[in-house]
């Protein structure tokens, strides 16, 4: 089945080039693209979904459409995207332009008006067709840095309108000058099984590699028993953006036929966190380096992903010799080829891996609660990807639930019970991450004297208090002046402990827009004469933070509106 699985892959693949027109969607800025990250590129918690382009590290740059059609979605948040706007095409596909600073024309009416009629910053608004038509080439916003963004740069995506799969923006025909090949950094050997043996050792060990004449590569011979799989550590770099990017495409080959391999034409938005599963989580949470593993241990959903019967997994046996051949590729057909000679040693390892063993043992297919102290946690059977012995403990009301270097793919629940504080208490209460004595908010419910939490990442938990109240501070006091030639009012807002929740701002009694950047912890709001009285003004900022405790700034100025 998996093969006939293989053969459809290679001829949808063909089809694919067909399927997207090449001329159809123009460049969304006008200077000449570079890119800071590419599609399905390693990152933390998912697969990047789109392009980054390269904005010559500013903000307020023209941001156009890539092709006629409507404004159909609007969501401004300051996570994620940040402000975002979605335009589908007649053609069947949505164009996505992510971390804007601002829309033009229309579609800033647009935003200016849901965020007056919702009284919120963070909006998020579904167009009908005639709404909001645009043009190909249309001035539609101005490039940002705003949601998770690192940096100013434009997010670009392409996407099925009817599925909304994501699909690679080079599928259709825009042009990024590439001659390099891929860099394989790193190979590894990863016995899978606790009998398995890698050159003498029961870990995974870096295999090195030596240039040939021809210009592929030849591995370090593995000899060994047991199952095995390989990962690497890669990157690949066209010739104009001068970063490392993710690989287009990888395949594993035993004996000549196909053994595991991957290619980034389209993703699936649900499955963006098989990231985890597909690399070595740990060796990424202990180093930073995200090794791509060539292997399911135990199988996962991932479309992208194409195995063959043995999941990619090679069986070395008595009179086992083979010749594991792996190919890396760009999309501009750029490849490097690696040989990976693997024949059979009975010889007992070298060095044994320790297994630690705890009374804790998590079965990834199995629902599981652990409880001590008045401290619950439930997994829910699929929470993990394998099987493994579970740090379980509860000390001083810290829980210590092992440590991130298992992913989980869903949420876990995490409760502490008979908690001894007044009702009063409690709803200052939260559980809390300890990261190096640092506490981290989590969203608690609280019932009767239970704190509860979901989360999907391991490590340190315990219950905090936050009775302090935000802060609120302006840099340049505007108390009892004039300040007809301002522009806008900016305040800085923060909390210590559980984090902002909400921020309303009201001039003269009535609620106008701040817009929030947490990065700054900026809020600032923009003058707009309906809201302004001729001479004196009263504003009042309202923040509270995530268990009810709020700050009131209030100051009052004059403004001419002549």
């Amino acid at each position: 089945m998996k093969f006939l699985q293989l053969i459809l892959f290679f001829s949808l693949a063909s089809l694919a080039q067909e399927r997207y027109p090449k001329d159809y969607f123009a460049p969304p800025l006008e200077i000449p693209i570079q890119l800071s990250g590419n599609f399905g590129e390693l990152r933390p918690n998912h697969f990047h979904a789109g392009f980054d382009y390269k904005t010559n590290q500013k903000e307020g740059l023209n941001v156009y459409a890539a092709a006629d059609g409507y404004v159909s979605r609007i969501k401004i948040a300051t996570n994620g995207y940040g402000k975002a706007v979605y335009i589908t095409h007649p053609n069947g596909f949505t164009t996505v332009y992510g971390h804007l600073q601002k829309g033009v024309g229309s579609i800033q009416d647009k935003i200016i008006s849901l965020q007056y009629q919702e009284h919120s910053y963070d909006v998020e608004a579904y167009l009908k067709p005639g709404e909001l038509p645009i043009k190909k080439g249309e001035l539609i916003a101005i490039s940002g840095n705003t949601g998770g963004s690192d940096g100013p740069h434009l997010h670009f995506e392409i996407r099925d309108s009817k599925t909304e799969k994501i699909i690679n923006p080079l599928l259709f025909g825009i042009q990024l000058k590439d001659t390099k090949k891929p860099i394989v950094s790193n190979l590894y050997v990863y016995p899978i099984d606790t009998t398995s043996v890698v050159n003498g050792y029961k870990l995974p060990i870096a295999l090195n590699l030596s240039l040939q004449q021809d210009g592929t590569y030849m591995a370090e011979k593995v000899s060994g028993k047991g199952r095995i799989g390989f990962g690497i550590n890669s990157y690949d770099q066209d010739d104009v953006s001068y970063n490392n990017n993710g690989d287009y495409s990888v395949q594993l080959y035993s004996n000549g036929s196909p053994a595991f391999g991957y290619k980034f034409d389209e993703m699936v938005f649900d499955e963006a966190r098989y990231v985890n599963a597909f690399i070595d989580y740990e060796r990424y949470k202990k180093t930073h380096q995200r090794v791509q593993k060539l292997f399911m241990k135990r199988p996962f959903n991932w479309s992208n992903a194409i195995v063959d019967a043995n999941d990619g997994i090679i069986s070395i046996t008595p009179n086992f010799t083979r010749i594991i051949k792996l190919e890396v590729s760009d999309f501009n057909q750029n490849k490097v080829f690696i040989t990976i000679p693997v024949d059979y040693t009975p010889n007992p390892p070298i060095r044994k891996e320790v297994v630690k063993t705890t009374n804790y043992f998590v079965k990834a297919k199995v629902d599981a609660n652990f409880e001590k102290n008045n401290v619950s946690v439930f997994f829910p059977a699929g929470t993990f990807y394998d099987d493994f012995y579970l740090n379980f403990d509860v000390k001083d009301n810290v829980l210590h639930l092992h440590e991130d270097i298992v992913p989980a793919h869903s949420n876990f629940k995490i409760s502490f019970d008979k908690v001894n504080a007044s009702a009063e208490e409690l709803k200052k209460m939260f559980i809390a991450t300890v990261n190096e004595k640092k506490l981290g908010y989590l969203t608690t419910k609280v019932e009767g004297t239970t704190l509860s939490c979901r989360t999907k990442t391991l490590g340190q938990f315990t219950i905090a208090k936050d009775t302090i109240a935000p802060k609120i501070s302006i840099a340049k006091k505007i108390e009892g002046k004039w300040i007809t030639g301002q522009k806008n009012i900016q305040l800085t807002i923060s909390d210590d402990l559980s984090g902002i929740k909400s921020y309303n701002g009201y001039l003269n009694d009535k609620w106008v827009l701040f817009e929030y950047e947490p990065k700054t912890r900026k809020i600032t709001h923009e003058f707009v004469d309906e809201y302004l009285n001729e001479g004196e003004n009263k504003l009042k900022v309202v923040v509270m933070d995530n268990v009810g405790n709020s700050t009131i700034f209030e100051t009052q100025f004059y403004r001419s509106k002549k």
